[in-house]
């Protein structure tokens, strides 16, 4: 049994500290929401006043947080993990933030003796849920290995992505993709209507043709096509829009820093935006359809 602190109990890291809970650890977290502290309670979790006491013994502590600011605010400072961990704990931060915060706290945590880790997920709430999400993880070979058998409890795929902050870009890169498939799915399928093609004719032969894709497969925005698609639920969200768009403002921000060429990104960041800017932040990220059809 491994002393894990979990700081940051949301929709997607608390079900991952409940996983850890069912495996055999003893799991101490902490969150700012005091819903989301008595949610993880009920399923195990030892709550803890603040971050600071919640990693004082830990062995391992994991974090899930919104962005670049909160993860440097969580780890730095007075009260901040690094100091506030036990020398020797690993360090895991599991948030989709800028490559830039990520490797300014892998500095600091190495300059204090610890390791680290930065290993964004992908699977959404579902993958959180069933243990099935994918981790993209930057750091070194000897912090990976410490921490892998933690991550095959949370998901089903690991990657060594790469050093410090290239688990970051690794997810920057693979959502990316991910929203400007779906944009492109979502005009195809608006086309083929317009056209008089029914949506399961064309999901029939794309599916099975050179069209056919993850996104497609899973996440088509036409209901009644595929189960685990969101359009079946009213777009209730697997993966918010919001997030995507969070998550393609990244890309653009990471693309800038190197000079990157990286158009469709920052075409599909503005849809995005447009789609935010309209009220859709809290639908599922396949709603953008709902945008382009209007016209």
């Amino acid at each position: 049994m491994t002393k894990i602190a979990f700081i940051g109990l949301g929709n997607m890291g608390g079900p991952m500290a409940k996983n850890l809970v069912a495996a055999g650890h003893a799991v101490t977290g902490f969150d700012l929401v005091p819903e989301n502290l008595s949610r993880a309670a009920e399923d195990g979790v030892t709550a803890a006043p603040s971050a600071a006491a919640a990693v004082a013994d830990a062995d391992v502590v994991i974090t899930m947080l919104p962005a670049g600011q909160h993860v440097r605010a969580v780890y730095g400072g007075d009260q901040g993990i690094i100091g506030q961990a036990p020398a020797g704990a690993l360090l895991i931060d599991c948030s989709t933030i800028d490559v830039e915060s990520a490797r300014a706290v892998h500095e600091a945590a190495d300059a204090a003796g610890y390791l680290m880790l930065d290993a964004p997920v992908s699977g959404g709430v579902a993958g959180a849920a069933g243990g099935t999400l994918t981790f993209m993880v930057g750091g070194s070979e000897a912090a990976f290995e410490k921490g892998k058998a933690f991550f095959d409890i949370m998901g089903r795929t690991v990657v060594h992505a790469g050093g410090p902050g290239v688990g970051q870009a690794a997810k920057v890169c693979n959502n990316m993709i991910l929203g400007i498939t779906m944009i492109g799915i979502s005009e195809a399928f608006t086309l083929g209507e317009k056209l008089g093609l029914s949506p399961q004719k064309l999901f029939d032969i794309s599916s099975k043709a050179s069209g056919s894709c993850w996104a497609m497969l899973n996440h088509v925005p036409v209901a009644g096509l595929v189960e685990t698609a969101a359009a079946n639920r009213d777009f209730k969200p697997g993966f918010a829009t919001e997030m995507m768009h969070k998550d393609l403002k990244l890309s653009q921000a990471a693309a800038a820093s190197v000079g990157a060429a990286t158009p469709l990104g920052a075409q599909a960041t503005a849809l995005y935006t447009m789609h935010v800017n309209q009220g859709n932040g809290s639908l599922d990220y396949s709603s953008i359809i709902k945008m382009l059809d209007k016209n």
